[in-house]
C-alpha cells in the first residue's frame, strides 16, 4: 500500500467493517471480534481483513463461519459508504498476532528465570586456581632480575 489513497481506503474499510460487526450483523455465531488490520491491494480490487476473537477455539471457528456468511452484506455496505466504482472483494483472516505475542512473553519469562539462576550461581562462585590465576608480566621480569645477580 504505497499510495495514500489506498491507505485511506483501507482505514475506511476497517472502520466500516468494525461498525457493521458491532451494530448490524446479528449472527449468534459471531463472537467478540476485533478488526486489527485491513490491507488493500494497489489497484483497490482486493481487501484482506485481519481480526481477532476473544474466546476459545470453537468460538474462532464459529466466528469465521459467521464472517464468511456475512461477507456479502459487509461488502455491499463498504461499497455504499466508500462510493468508489469497483468495490474490493473482502477476505477475512484470523490474526495470530496475540498468540505469537503470548508465546514470546513465555519465552522471555523463561530467559529471565534462567538469567536469575545464572546470577545466583555466579554470586557464590570462586576461581578454581585461586583469586588471581594469571601470571603478571611484571612478576616474570622481577624473577629474572633476581636470578641474574646470584649467577655472577
Amino acid at each position: 500500500m504505497a499510495s495514500p489513497r489506498v491507505r485511506k481506503i483501507a482505514d475506511r474499510i476497517k472502520i466500516i467493517v468494525a461498525e457493521m460487526l458491532e451494530r448490524r450483523i446479528k449472527d449468534p455465531r459471531l463472537g467478540f471480534v476485533t478488526v486489527t488490520d485491513v490491507r488493500v491491494t494497489g489497484d483497490s480490487q482486493h481487501a484482506s481483513i485481519f481480526y481477532t476473537v476473544l474466546g476459545e477455539e470453537d468460538s474462532l471457528a464459529d466466528t469465521a463461519a459467521a464472517l464468511e456468511s456475512a461477507k456479502g452484506i459487509i461488502r455491499s455496505e463498504v461499497g455504499k459508504q466508500l462510493g468508489i466504482r469497483h468495490v474490493p472483494t473482502l477476505e477475512f483472516f484470523h490474526d495470530a498476532l496475540p498468540e505469537n505475542a503470548r508465546q514470546l512473553d513465555d519465552v522471555l519469562a523463561r530467559a529471565r528465570q534462567i538469567d536469575e539462576q545464572v546470577a545466583a550461581t555466579r554470586a557464590n562462585a570462586r576461581y578454581a586456581a585461586g583469586e588471581d590465576p594469571y601470571k603478571k608480566p611484571r612478576e616474570a621480569a622481577e624473577a629474572l632480575d633476581e636470578a641474574e645477580p646470584d649467577e655472577e
